[in-house]
């Protein structure tokens, strides 16, 4: 839907409220698994009551009030509700631990939270109660609408405060994705990663309907894509890891799609194409843009002809009302889009958030290298830092580093990011204090940090590598991980047991030259996706039922075997 320039001024609930003035009984949220589902009006009731409560309770204007219990109706409600009564929402991560969550909440000053998950120290709980009226006051377009929290290079989690404004701009005239009453777009995001506010925002200003469905990852992905086609989904955003899943294993089952938005890394182009060839949805975007940038900054329209003589899919151009600027070849973002600052952290903000030296306009710099390309579409080529992509998920690599040396168990910590797309993970490379393996490395981790946060696979050093200028020599710390890939080849003849095969499929996911019976999956690189895709291949080549959850609660390959051996006996 096309808005005025003049709605620029307007707040988030007030374009949502248009909507509901157009379209009362049209559905503006539902769940297909729960069967629940909210009309404009209902969802516009319930998030007064909501507003009404919080307003009662003496929350403040500006205020931060988290939300969680994981993608829902209810979520859409509460987030709603929240900025209704002039606050801002803070969407809990369900899966990060209550350590992480704790430091969240203390920093942002926390006294309430909706949604219906576990009980969190030092914060109320709240229920909307309804019948209460309510009386919206006038909020500001620089009043913040919600905190999304990031991996700091400090050590911290870095509180992106993101204002009404910022997030207007992405709904307003939207270039790079239209969506249109009747559209039905998925809501599939980890509430805690900003793609979440593409997914709600767009869908709830244009008329559309969000639909709540569980992540690719947590079914089998012919099931997944089975409900994505029973629910009518026309509009989805996929992270870029997810997105080569799809175009690796079934690249043509998102032909009848309107628009898909991709974005979080490097899209692959090979596998860009094979989707393209096989059969793509109506539109195909490369979403690129920070959380500092609310989202997306920049698109690209992914074609067999925009792609045809590239060497890698480009970022593309800026969004509307947004101005992109190479600084010394760092991509430098301006416009409404970006946000206010981090929460509580001047310093930091002053050193990414800067003024246009044209304009005198605040602008983000991204840490990331660019370049144009003769049409004018941009290219990234790096990072000026250490920050990496991995799954979608925008990871500090110096934050993994202080929390290894903080459990006491090493004296030194480095972590790097190996291999690319779905098999990418990361590596730790410690310098022991007393005697410790990965195992209990990675427990001492998951107290402290999210899951995508710890490393895959672990290396002991007994001691630290330095180059010529005395810095940690880090290609030295790969090399041992090249060396050891060498070592362990070894050349096997075509698999014909059920076990070899297993086994064979393993290491092609996995991306390893070789595999031991012992080895566990999760400790060998695996991931949630990866899982997706070894239970889809085994099942293609051995027509068994076999899904990701098998994969990932087999504590072996020789346990994942033998499952494998039952159920091809059971056929």
């Amino acid at each position: 839907m096309a808005f005025p320039d003049a709605r620029m001024s307007f707040c988030v609930p007030e374009l949502v409220e248009t909507q509901v003035g157009r379209h009362p009984h049209a559905c503006a949220v539902t769940d297909p698994r729960s069967g629940v589902s909210l009309t404009y009006q209902e969802l516009w009731q319930r998030s007064g009551d909501l507003a009404a409560t919080l307003t009662a309770l003496g929350v403040a204007e500006g205020e931060i009030v988290a939300v969680d219990g994981g993608r829902s109706v209810g979520m859409v409600v509460a987030m709603l509700g929240i900025a209704r009564a002039g606050a801002a929402y803070l969407p809990l991560d369900a899966h990060a631990p209550a350590e992480r969550i704790s430091a969240l909440l203390e920093e942002a000053e926390v006294r309430f939270v909706v949604g219906n998950g576990a009980s969190l120290a030092g914060v109320r709980r709240v229920e909307a109660l309804p019948g209460k009226s309510f009386d919206a006051g006038q909020i500001g377009q620089d009043a913040p609408f919600y905190v999304n929290y990031t991996s700091g290079s400090t050590g911290r989690p870095k509180g992106v405060v993101v204002p009404h404004r910022a997030v207007v701009r992405l709904v307003s005239n939207p270039v790079f994705c239209t969506i249109e009453p009747g559209d039905r777009v998925a809501n599939q995001s980890n509430p805690a990663f900003d793609a979440t506010t593409f997914e709600l925002w767009n869908t709830l200003t244009a008329g559309a309907t969000v639909v709540v469905l569980p992540a690719i990852t947590e079914l089998r992905i012919d099931d997944w894509l089975a409900l994505v086609r029973d629910s009518g989904i026309t509009t989805m955003f996929l992270t870029t890891s997810l997105f080569h899943l799809v175009a690796r294993e079934r690249p043509a089952s998102l032909g009848g799609l309107k628009t898909v938005i991709a974005g979080g890394e490097q899209m692959d182009l090979a596998l860009t194409r094979r989707m393209l060839e096989a059969g793509p949805p109506a539109r195909l975007v490369n979403g690129y843009g920070p959380t500092e940038t609310t989202t997306f900054a920049t698109y690209f329209d992914c074609t067999l002809e925009s792609l045809a003589g590239l060497d890698r899919v480009p970022v593309g151009f800026a969004l509307q009302d947004t101005t992109l600027h190479l600084v010394d070849d760092e991509l430098c973002i301006g416009g409404p889009g970006v946000a206010l600052g981090y929460l509580h952290r001047p310093e930091l903000t002053a050193e990414r958030f800067v003024s246009d030296p044209a304009s005198g306009k605040l602008m983000y710099r991204t840490g990331d290298l660019a370049r144009r390309l003769p049409d004018g579409a941009l290219e990234l080529l790096g990072r000026r830092d250490r920050q990496v992509k991995l799954r979608g998920f925008r990871i500090e690599l110096e934050e993994i580093e202080q929390a290894i040396v903080a459990t006491g168990l090493a004296d030194s910590a480095f972590v790097e990011k190996v291999g690319e797309g779905p098999a990418a993970s990361l590596v730790g490379f410690v310098l022991p204090r007393t005697s410790v393996d990965g195992s209990s490395l990675s427990e001492a981790l998951r107290a402290k940090l999210p899951a995508y946060m710890v490393p895959a696979r672990w290396h002991v050093l007994s001691s630290v590598p330095f180059g010529p200028t005395g810095k940690v020599d880090r290609a030295a710390l790969l090399a041992e991980i090249s060396l050891e890939s060498v070592v362990s080849e070894s050349v096997e003849a075509a698999p014909s047991t059920v076990t070899q095969q297993v086994g064979l499929v393993w290491r092609e996911v996995l991306g390893v030259p070789s595999a031991d019976p012992a080895d566990n999956f999760i400790d060998s690189g695996g991931n949630s996706i990866l899982a997706i895709q070894l239970a889809s291949r085994l099942r293609e080549r051995l027509a068994i039922d076999l899904g990701p959850t098998d994969v990932l609660l087999a504590d072996s390959l020789a346990e994942l075997a033998d499952r494998v051996r039952d159920e091809v006996a059971a056929r």
